[in-house]
């Protein structure tokens, strides 16, 4: 387990500090024991640290190596306007739903970087990957979402093949969503949103190749 770092990125507002600081950090925590890394304990301050001079919303990325090292970057965060609708498609390439280290975020991302450049941005916000039984799992950057009409969200199993994305935990323990095995033919039957912990909900619109 070796050659990698975890990753968490982060949004922070100057009026509510990170936001869903403590199930990232959670997450973190729980990603390093599993892989066998240090325990991240000085995480929280190095965010700290980063945002000190912050006047604006800021896109915070950490990363965490087996040696225990932690570094922190920041960028100005823009958000989506509100009625912002994503145009995804699916991705041939598909992920392996034995691999225990698509569960943690991480900087082995050769797997999503192949997936999205099958297509050009003008031709895609987002790419969905499917796994080898033809699963819906996740976007490249994103947690899937379907509205199927019974006011809870529906979102993969993270035994398909997927990363337990921070804003799909909080809305799992919200009971606004629930796990479900998705198939594209239940994408085509509801409502698609995608999302993350940086960016929040976001509506899509699935088109087929």
């Amino acid at each position: 387990m070796t050659g990698f770092s975890l990753i968490e990125t982060l949004r922070w507002q100057p009026d509510e500090g990170f936001i869903r600081l403590r199930l990232h950090l959670a997450r973190l925590s729980r990603s390093a024991r599993r892989l066998g890394f240090p325990q991240p304990v000085d995480a929280a301050a190095k965010l700290d640290e980063a945002v000190v001079e912050a006047a604006g919303p800021r896109r915070i990325r950490l990363t965490f190596d087996p040696q225990g090292k932690i570094e922190v970057t920041s960028a100005a965060f823009v958000p989506l306007a509100p009625e912002t609708v994503w145009t995804v498609r699916i991705a041939k390439t598909r992920l392996d739903s034995s691999d225990r280290l698509l569960r943690a975020k991480t900087t082995r991302r050769a797997v999503y970087e192949t997936a999205r450049a099958e297509y050009a941005q003008a031709e895609a916000d987002e790419v969905i990957l499917l796994n080898e039984r033809g699963e819906v799992c996740e976007g490249t950057i994103t947690s899937i979402f379907l509205d199927d009409g019974t006011g809870i969200l529906r979102t993969p199993a993270i035994s398909c093949g997927l990363l337990a994305g921070v804003l799909r935990t909080e809305l799992i323990c919200a009971r606004k969503a629930r796990i479900a095995r998705l198939t594209l033919a239940d994408l085509d039957a509801g409502t698609l949103y995608l999302g993350n912990s940086l960016r929040g909900l976001i509506r899509a619109n699935l088109v087929r190749n």
